[in-house]
């Protein structure tokens, strides 16, 4: 299960190579470090929000999380449904040889029967030798870039990625690109949001959709909707490609982790209680640092009374039909972004907040609802703005900086399910063009094997 910062219940917190008073980013930073530190050749990460490229990100890594029905869960503790398994290794061609492994139908993860059929004829690593992307249309999402929408913390990773997007049109790739301040999917979020997440629109927009005094609706909702489908003018601002987050988990968790136990067969933790009532918590709570209370957060999972699966696959449904009618109507191939804005933070201080949908770790709602992503190093920072404790300021904390600091920034593509092949291919590309990846000064490079 994740956990917002990197701490190991048997070895205490983990560090990232390129600054150890750093974290190596959530709940899989233990895999990124390890292959960052050359201690293993690739490590498998589990994601529901963003754990397979948070450590990526921070640890100058290839970070790959597939479609969320190419790779069984068997064996793994899930948080939520859209929690999946891919790959961290130093190199897209390392990446492409453990997908190879993995990917596949599952009898005992019912969500892989989606991937029958739909594996390429060709074995992965053979798109992970690409240098030329000709005929390949990139969507940048500028939503992710907006330097107006964020703070100065985000600044230099964004420069990072502009960079970057133009290393990808040095190789060939058309790049479709709102420019600054633009917005490629917001067009598409106001015609087909308010249709296929209708449920979460109307709950945000009270307003508009009054109830009476019973909670039944009070307009004619189904004659609103249509006019805005018709003119878009009529949608408030708010729904974003930033903002527009799964739906709540329903019993999920405690779903998961019963059927976990339960197939383990362990004799002394059988179920979530016995695990709560066995076990020793760390003690050092402190939300603004991401140290959460542990027991309290598995007393809320252990509440759940009820399961609530078609909600969240109706709503998964729709974002996604919402991305990929966007992609379609602008012809493109794959999106590209900054994995995520935020540098790895100091580990114990507080934690960047979340600001106009970007948190302190990636850019994560797509893969939340089941998109495949696909992370590579993009360069290093040359200095950060890290968040200081202030009780005076607004939330008891105020960036504070700039400070010198050389951190690893990571660029993401994403694409349409089981596109596996196309991110092979951009990232291989972008590899091999750019070399962004220096091993940590402190772990470098292993000696070549004797012939």
């Amino acid at each position: 299960m994740g956990t917002p910062n990197s701490r190991s219940s048997f070895g205490g917190p983990f560090c990232n190579p390129y600054d150890t008073t750093r974290s190596p980013g959530t709940s899989s930073g233990g895999s990124g470090a390890s292959v960052a530190a050359n201690l293993v050749t690739c490590s498998i990460g589990e994601e529901t929000g963003g754990s397979i490229h948070h450590p990526a990100k921070n640890n100058s890594l290839v970070g790959l999380a597939p479609t969320q029905e190419l790779v069984s869960r068997q064996g793994m503790v899930g948080a939520a449904l859209n929690t999946r398994v891919g790959p961290l290794c130093r190199t897209v061609k390392d990446a492409a040889r453990v997908l190879e492994v993995i990917a596949g139908y599952d009898p005992k993860d019912e969500l892989t029967a989606f991937s029958v059929g739909r594996l390429p004829s060709e074995p992965y690593r053979s798109f992970a030798n690409e240098r030329r992307l000709d005929g390949i249309r990139i969507g940048v999402l500028r939503e992710h870039m907006d330097k107006k929408l964020f703070t100065d913390a985000d600044v230099e990773s964004i420069d990072i990625i502009e960079r970057a997007i133009s290393d990808l049109r040095r190789l060939g790739a058309t790049i479709v690109d709102p420019g600054p301040g633009g917005a490629l999917f917001q067009s598409c979020v106001d015609k087909y949001a308010p249709i296929y997440r209708n449920r979460n629109f109307i709950e945000q927009f009270p307003n508009l959709f009054p109830v009476d005094p019973n909670g039944k609706p009070a307009s004619d909702r189904i004659s609103q909707l249509v006019d805005m489908f018709f003119n878009p003018s009529l949608v408030p601002d708010g729904p974003t490609i930033r903002n527009m987050g799964p739906a709540p988990n329903f019993g999920q968790a405690k779903y998961m982790l019963s059927r976990y136990l339960k197939e383990r067969g362990d004799s002394n933790i059988k179920t979530i209680r016995d695990l709560i009532d066995k076990s020793n918590f760390y003690r050092d709570i402190r939300p603004d640092a991401g140290f959460i209370d542990r027991k309290a957060a598995l007393e809320e999972i252990n509440s759940a009374l009820t399961l609530d699966m078609p909600n969240l696959f109706q709503d998964r449904f729709a974002y996604q039909q919402v991305v990929l009618q966007c992609m379609a109507q602008q012809k493109l191939d794959a999106l590209v972004s900054p994995a995520g804005n935020i540098p790895a933070y100091i580990l114990g201080a507080p934690i960047e907040p979340p600001l106009n949908g970007r948190t302190n770790s990636v850019w994560g709602l797509l893969g939340q609802h089941g998109i495949p992503t696909l992370s590579v190093p993009a360069g290093f920072t040359t200095q950060v703005y890290d968040r200081v404790r202030d009780a005076a300021a607004p939330g008891g904390s105020r960036l504070s900086g700039p400070v010198p600091a050389k951190l690893p920034v990571g660029i993401m593509f994403f694409g349409r399910p089981f596109s596996e092949p196309m991110l092979l291919r951009l990232a291989s590309a972008y590899e091999a063009a750019t070399k962004q990846r220096i091993p940590p000064p402190d772990f470098g490079s292993l000696p070549e094997p004797h012939q």
